[in-house]
């Protein structure tokens, strides 16, 4: 499954996965006729007829446990990519900063909620889209509250929560048979990278290969807990600080389980 696979990197990330005929790919979408256009663009280029998708919002811990409690079958490979970077705060209906509640929240909740399916299909592997724009989280002030809002600052602190949720999580789910890994992508021109201010300079399926190699290759069914760029690890600070990764643990805990 992968979420977030009507956007620029999604879509590609799909679209490489579908490109093997043994998969199954459900793409995780807000949006119907997105959704269904992707799906049926995929389908026809690889000549993958098991390409589906499940309607979700992954700001919502709701749409979440919802999309989740409908759920049948394994679940082998689950790739946390959708995000989002709105120019001006935003609320979700339950009063949660909309960025920290999808690109954060929704990875914590999307792992929380597919443990069981995970399990049971294990091995299995999640893969968190993050980034090398990281830094500068502020336990205190996750949502801005307190703060400027800034989007680009938002982001930073979102990818930042990611790397640390994918060390926490792979601690957690390592003796079940998961693998918990992060990656950044690879620099896209995206209408997210676009709402940041910047471009990019390498097409969607580039920015895909280090998600589908994570994905994919045999080797990650054993290596957990690390972070990637351009297809090989490298050297995350953030995810070296034990209680700092268990602090943002835990404020992804209080916002219900």
């Amino acid at each position: 499954m992968v979420t977030g696979a009507t956007g620029a990197i999604g879509m590609a990330i799909a679209h490489q996965l579908a490109a093997n005929p043994a998969h199954e790919v459900v793409l995780a979408c807000r949006d119907a006729d997105k959704a269904t256009r992707c799906a049926k663009r995929i389908a026809q280029a690889t000549g993958n007829r098991r390409v589906r998708y499940e309607l979700v919002d992954l700001s919502r811990r709701s749409s979440v446990q919802a999309m989740a409690d409908r759920w049948q079958g394994p679940i082998h490979m689950l790739v946390n990519n959708a995000a989002v970077t709105p120019r001006r705060r935003q609320l979700t209906p339950e009063g949660i900063e909309l960025q920290f509640a999808t690109n954060v929240l929704g990875y914590f909740w999307m792992i929380e909620a597919f443990t069981e399916q995970l399990m049971h299909s294990s091995p299995a592997r999640i893969i968190n889209v993050a980034s090398y724009w990281a830094g500068g989280l502020d336990i205190r002030d996750l949502e801005f509250k307190h703060r400027p809002y800034d989007n680009n600052a938002a982001y930073r602190q979102s990818k930042q929560a990611d790397r640390m949720l994918t060390v926490a999580f792979a601690r957690r789910l390592r003796p079940f048979g998961i693998t918990v890994n992060a990656c950044h992508p690879g620099d896209v021109n995206s209408t997210l990278s676009n709402n940041l201010g910047f471009g990019g300079h390498e097409s969607p399926d580039e920015g895909a290969r280090t998600p589908v190699w994570l994905a994919t290759h045999e080797s990650f069914q054993q290596h957990t807990g690390k972070y990637f760029e351009g297809q090989r690890e490298v050297s995350c600070a953030f995810i070296a600080d034990r209680d700092a990764v268990e602090d943002v643990f835990a404020a992804c805990q209080s916002y219900g389980s």
